[in-house]
């Protein structure tokens, strides 16, 4: 009888403790749970290791992908399934994982549609679903970018794809929700400006403008209704400050402004 594989849960948390209970009970089929704590002040590191997490600490603040890969490097077993502390798998998710972890059909990876909710409601358009993302990989030819933010896995190899969906709380208030694209439009101008690409006002202005039209009549945003819209304007707010961001770091290096 072929021996079960065993998979790693890596999870990365900041103040989390009013949702991460959801995230780490919903993996209970796996056979270990990597929680990296990236300075967390409320009850988020009690609450995971009552829940029987592995944390790790990190005294000093590290960016979304420094802190993933010293969370990967934790990890004991072949297979490895990132988990947002905001998002939870389901039972029909689980049982697909643990069949394509032990008949991977030559993957080394694989991508998970994933069902996003805006203050309780699902949203099927803006471009949101069916937003495969790759969550489930072999360590051995997994490596994490090292962007600031959206960071993403270099796989080596082929990877597959599976059917149920991850649930993504990515807004349960819209204080929440703003709050945390403006800390990525933020870290994506950073971005941006590290890269040395220019950017002009010009730019900024079709850049914010093309966000919203795209997302809200292009992908069809309209059709989620007042959510749609609400969704569609704070992404372009979000691109705004992203290349506006990058635009005054980029004069402040130039012009040595404080």
């Amino acid at each position: 009888m072929q021996e079960m594989k065993k998979i790693s849960i890596l999870i990365i948390a900041h103040n989390e403790e009013r949702i991460i209970a959801r995230a780490i009970r919903s993996v209970e089929f796996a056979d270990e749970v990597i929680l990296v704590d990236n300075g967390s002040i409320d009850n988020t590191v009690e609450i995971a290791r009552k829940l029987g997490a592995k944390v790790i600490s990190l005294n000093v603040n590290k960016s979304y992908s420094e802190a993933k890969k010293i969370g990967l490097s934790h990890c004991e077993n072949e297979w490895i399934l990132w988990l947002d502390s905001d998002e939870q798998i389901t039972a029909e998710l689980a049982g697909e994982i643990v069949d394509a972890v032990n008949n991977p059909k030559e993957c080394n990876a694989f991508r998970l549609p994933r069902k996003s909710f805006f203050i309780r409601k699902w949203i099927r358009h803006c471009g949101w679903y069916p937003d495969y993302v790759l969550r489930l990989f072999k360590r051995e030819n997994a490596e994490f970018s090292d962007d600031l933010v959206h960071e993403s896995v270099k796989i080596k190899g082929r990877s597959g794809v599976l059917k149920s969906n991850i649930l993504h709380y990515t807004a349960p208030s819209l204080n929440v929700f703003l709050e945390k694209q403006i800390r990525y439009a933020f870290l994506a101008g950073e971005q941006i400006s590290r890269k040395g690409k220019r950017v002009s006002l010009t730019q900024i202005v079709i850049h914010s403008f093309w966000a919203f039209v795209k997302m809200y009549i292009i992908k069809f945003g309209f059709l989620d209704g007042l959510e749609g819209f609400i969704i569609s304007s704070i992404n372009a707010f979000y691109v705004l400050i992203k290349y506006a961001n990058a635009f005054y770091l980029q004069r402040k290096a130039t012009h040595g402004e404080s």
